[in-house]
């Protein structure tokens, strides 16, 4: 949607410093309304480009993982370790399971194996936490206060900053509701406002009254797809063609457009994060999108997604070595001896 009003230079030097700031406001939400639409319009290629590269390949690389898992299971009954060894292959066998938990890569049968995995090793630490109970009923009692000190320290440096986190999502929750509010009840404030100042049944110049006509059924327009922004600077505008320039605008009214206007520019940054959030996979592609700084490179992302899947080969490479070595009890000894299990 885009409209022009007729300005004099004489219009253009009398602007206030509040109406440029208003100004500027404005053309920082022209921005991000561009980048949006940008992201909006790339979204469903990236998801089809990166759906094609990296699934595959993460799909190799989750189904070697379990086969690995599935093996390291399987030495433990085969071959004789030491208990250092076994713990290992244990912890090993666990960090696997973490992985592949949840995995929509995996068959529901290979998931089933997951979960039964899941489920001996939970069982068995309950077991090892009883069993280290019982043992220690016989401690000192001074032993009772130091765990209520570790149990309170873990309180402050985990459960503290979960409270924490939890605090500050509420407070962008309560402050986006804010902004919609706002953004709400301005537009029929603005709208009004508009129609009050256009009345092109009042106008007795035909050409200017068909240009008020138009300039209203945009306004209807903008009203009832709920885009403030647009009646923002549409008023803006007809207020400085209504008086010839900008000081007819009061300090209320700067301080309810600056309001409105930054309402409407949080809700933006808002949908475009959320958009953001849907397509980008890794931390990788978080921080390359941290780096534009807001400026959408499709090329940069189409490189990034490219990058990643080397980057899973490569692994997925690696993990199939690791593999090899494990179906062979030499291999996996070497690979105790090593520390690269």
């Amino acid at each position: 949607m885009s409209f022009a009003l007729k300005t004099t230079p004489q219009t253009v030097l009398e602007v206030s410093p509040q109406h440029q700031k208003l100004n500027r406001l404005i053309d920082e939400i022209e921005q991000q309304k561009q980048l949006l639409l940008a992201w909006q319009h790339a979204k469903d290629d990236i998801r089809a480009y990166s759906q094609k590269a990296l699934m595959p390949a993460y799909r190799d690389l989750y189904s070697t993982l379990y086969e690995q898992m599935q093996t390291l299971w399987n030495s433990l009954n085969l071959y004789r370790f030491s208990k250092k060894d076994t713990a290992t292959i244990e912890n090993k066998i666990q960090t696997l399971v973490r992985l592949l938990q949840g995995s929509h890569l995996l068959s529901q049968k290979q998931m089933d194996e997951v979960e039964k995995m899941h489920a001996y090793f939970m069982q068995a630490s309950e077991y090892t936490k009883k069993k280290k109970k019982v043992k220690d009923q016989g401690a000192e009692p001074e032993n009772e206060g130091f765990d209520a000190v570790d149990e309170y320290e873990d309180w402050n440096s985990d459960q503290y900053q979960q409270v924490r986190e939890q605090a500050k999502l509420k407070r962008q929750q309560d402050k986006q509701a804010q902004a919609e509010k706002l953004v709400n009840q301005s537009l029929k404030t603005v709208y009004l406002k508009i129609a009050s100042i256009i009345h092109p049944d009042r106008e007795p110049d035909d050409s200017k009254k068909a240009e008020k006509t138009e300039l209203l059924q945009r306004a209807n327009e903008a009203y009832e797809q709920e885009d403030l922004f647009f009646l923002l600077k549409l008023q803006l505008e007809v207020e400085q063609s209504k008086t010839g320039s900008n000081k007819g605008l009061s300090t209320e009214q700067v301080k309810f457009y600056q309001q409105a206007l930054e309402a409407q520019s949080q809700a933006l940054k808002q949908q475009i994060q959320e958009l953001i959030d849907s397509l980008v996979w890794s931390n990788k592609a978080k921080i390359a999108v941290q780096k534009s700084k807001g400026q959408l490179n499709i090329a940069q992302l189409y490189k990034q997604i490219d990058a990643d899947v080397s980057a899973v080969k490569q692994q997925l490479k690696a993990e199939k070595q690791r593999l090899g070595f494990m179906r062979k009890e030499s291999g996996l000894e070497m690979l105790l001896e090593h520390q690269v299990l």
